[in-house]
């Protein structure tokens, strides 16, 4: 494929998934709520990092995304746990030994029970406002010499959807008007956070969900509900006081989706297999996704920070990395300015609400590679 060199390949994976839920957390409250899955201790990530970062490099897979858990390093409210900082120091150093570059998200759905739950968390201005900037300018001293490239928060609009308007996720709510707030307060968080973290010399990348959205129909009432969709899901994190601190624009990709005139929501194509997360993944849509990031902002390289599948057939997997990766490519001889693909996951991990029944790795849990791993190889 012609992808330059300094293309950057990874892969990208969370705390909460990888090295199951922090006591002190939301979800782990969740979990022992029963709204959850238990998540045990992930894939074992938080002590076969070493192995993991051997395993990426040995395959050519030179970069990686984990998060920091903010419920591990400060598990209480104004308490840090210098254990925890100690290991993921040691996590961070590992990676750097074995050759593959860390990039950190600090904010990846789960948060500390204290801040999440007892404050208000991204909800409350005041809160927001103060222990979000105090606990990034920790994270940018703390790390800040070990790591390649900033994510400051993982899917805003998509966090914010099922904590506050569906209720699947801490802390529960279905408000439209907390939905709308908590919108907007986490993008201004997350730009703040650029802000703070480009003081370290890293590039500092915003992280979106993005999908095509249809109309499921050609009714009005269908008409108008997609595009309210799409101007919360493409729209709302642009204004150039949000976008302007970002070194990139990067994004998840797995599925487009059509919106009923009811607002609900079903696989895009109609006819698209679909798979056991309930979407169809579709990998024209990553090419129309790159196209129209590439319209809307010109002057912004791309990051495709997320793209996988999850399914227990993996020659439906190594399809449709095949099918995603031929679309990337394709991006980049039209000109299009896409500095890397990180795929997701590298080891089976926890899946919310579907626990270990849904597999996304290149690796099984016992770090046995499945053939797809040749697809995105680089050895």
């Amino acid at each position: 494929m012609t992808f330059p060199d300094t293309f950057w390949w990874g892969t990208a994976a969370s705390s909460n998934q990888c090295e199951g839920a922090a006591p002190a957390s939301d979800w782990a409250r969740w979990e022992r709520t029963g709204r959850a899955p238990p998540s045990g201790d992930g894939n074992g990530f938080a002590h076969r990092y070493e192995e993991d970062f051997a395993l990426l490099a040995e395959h050519g897979l030179p970069h990686h995304r984990l998060s920091i858990e903010w419920a591990r390093i400060e598990p209480r409210q104004g308490e840090r746990d210098g254990g925890a900082i100690e290991h993921y120091r040691r996590v961070l150093e590992a990676a750097r030994a074995a050759g593959v570059q860390p990039w950190v998200c600090l904010h990846h759905f789960t948060l500390p029970g204290w801040f999440g739950d007892d404050l208000g968390g991204f909800l409350d201005d005041k809160a927001a406002g103060y222990w979000w900037p105090r606990h990034v300018d920790f994270v940018a001293e703390t790390f800040g010499d070990l790591v390649f490239g900033w994510k400051p928060m993982n899917e805003p609009v998509a966090y914010a959807l099922a904590g506050f308007l569906t209720g699947e996720f801490p802390p529960g709510r279905r408000d439209p008007d907390d939905f709308r707030s908590v919108v907007r307060n986490l993008h201004g968080a997350n730009a703040h956070a650029a802000r703070l973290l480009r003081g370290t010399g890293a590039p500092v990348a915003t992280i979106h969900n993005l999908s095509p959205i249809h109309a499921a129909d050609s009714s009005p009432e269908a008409r108008d509900r997609a595009a309210r969709v799409d101007e919360v899901m493409w729209r709302s994190w642009t204004a150039p006081e949000l976008l302007e601190p970002f070194d990139l624009i990067g994004f998840s990709y797995y599925s487009g989706f059509a919106v009923a005139g009811d607002g609900s929501f079903s696989p895009y194509p109609a006819d698209a297999e679909v798979g056991p997360m309930g979407y169809a993944p579709w990998s024209e849509g990553l090419g129309e996704v790159l196209r129209r990031l590439a319209e809307d902002h010109p002057s912004t390289p791309i990051l495709i920070d997320e793209c996988g599948i999850g399914t227990e057939d993996d020659d439906w997997r190594a399809t449709y990395l095949r099918e995603c990766l031929a679309e990337a490519e394709q991006a980049v001889e039209d000109g299009i300015d896409v500095r890397g693909f990180f795929h997701w996951t590298a080891v089976d991990n926890y899946e919310w609400l579907h626990g270990y029944n849904v597999p996304f790795g290149l690796f099984d849990r016992d770090r046995n590679p499945r053939a797809s791993i040749e697809v995105f190889s680089r050895q």
